[in-house]
């Protein structure tokens, strides 16, 4: 026996009249305000700026600890005479050299990595050795090798730049997923044209983090070494005007190269990696 059920009769529902929505209150002008990053960031360094102008007053020591607004005096006076963008320059001039060479240096070590054994175990032996040692200390062998001047910083700079590089770039390179890999080597691609085509591009996010990190460390090597070349030579950048000025007390001078040397650091970092993180890892949709 079949049974068929009841076939249910078509019927319609009056539906009650459309009444608007309730619209959710504006975001208070206060609220909206402080969600701006900028904003946020100024309060936090305002408010530094006002604890160590109350720390200064109260130490009641210039030689010691300068207020803010004899820094800040200090930092105007340094500009416009042209001396703090001269030392500026000429430590960023040094910077690029050292820099651009353990690049370069690193990334021949990795694709060297990539593609033999030997390499891999090369870059390996290399990094356990050297990474763990500070490029500061090398700078005594600098002095002894290559004299006082711009070589001597350029060999402790690549140090400090091409350990913590390489391995950011061979980290990056061996997260690469294997089908990209064969797609490459099924295009014919091998050695060198599939790090160039493939790898760069799959891992260029940790090659980025690898390029911030290995800038920090120059950054701080080359301020630290140039305490030393002035304290010898007379000769240097940043770091000789920080030390010059230590040596005639003059602190707040001290603080205004401090100062000097942070700002060029979040410019860098705020500027110029966040522009190419922006036009490439981010646009190509390989980072949130």
């Amino acid at each position: 026996m079949t049974l068929t059920p009841p076939i249910r009769a078509e019927y319609e529902r009056d539906l009650p009249p459309f009444r608007d929505a309730p619209v959710e209150r504006d975001v208070p002008l206060a609220s909206r305000i402080w969600a701006q990053d900028w904003l946020r960031r100024l309060v936090i360094v305002l408010s530094l700026a006002a604890i160590w102008e109350l720390a200064a007053r109260l130490q009641a020591n210039p030689l010691l600890l300068p207020t803010f607004g004899q820094t800040a005096r200090a930092f105007v006076t340094g500009m416009q005479s042209g001396v703090l963008p001269e030392r500026s320059w000429a430590s960023i001039q040094v910077l690029l050299k050292g820099y651009a060479l353990g690049a370069v240096l690193a990334f021949l070590l990795t694709s060297l990595a990539v593609s033999t054994r030997f390499g891999r175990d090369l870059l390996s032996t290399l990094t356990a050795m050297f990474n763990p040692l500070p490029a500061i200390a090398l700078l005594p062998l600098a002095l002894l090798w290559f004299g006082l001047g711009q070589n001597s910083l350029i060999f402790v700079l690549v140090h400090s730049v091409l350990w913590p590089l390489a391995l950011s770039i061979f980290t990056g390179f061996q997260g690469v997923p294997g089908t990209l890999r064969m797609a490459g080597r099924n295009y014919g691609l091998r050695g060198w044209r599939l790090v160039v085509h493939i790898l760069i591009p799959a891992a260029l996010p940790s090659i980025l983090s690898g390029l911030r990190i290995a800038w920090a460390f120059a950054w701080r090597t080359l301020i630290a070494a140039e305490l030393v070349f002035g304290a010898s030579s007379g000769r240097g950048g940043l770091g000789w005007y920080i030390y010059q000025s230590r040596n005639e007390l003059y602190t707040d001078q001290v603080f205004a190269g401090l100062v000097m040397v942070i700002l060029i650091g979040l410019l860098v970092e705020n500027v110029v990696f966040a522009t190419l993180e922006r036009a490439t890892v981010r646009k190509w949709g390989q980072q949130a």
